[in-house]
């Protein structure tokens, strides 16, 4: 029998109230993860085209 390995899985996004992103993943087996990414002040992005 092999090890486990997980496999991230997104279960959704969204905004704290701080203004950072926040990622919400799960594996199968039930494990899950929350991670947060900072956004500068500065202008938003935007696609070139």
């Amino acid at each position: 029998m092999g090890a486990h390995v997980h496999v991230r899985l997104s279960k959704g996004l969204s905004v704290s109230e701080d203004g950072e992103l926040v990622e919400y993943s799960r594996c199968r087996c039930g494990a899950t993860w929350t991670r947060t990414y900072r956004v500068d002040g500065d202008e938003p992005d935007h696609p070139t085209s």
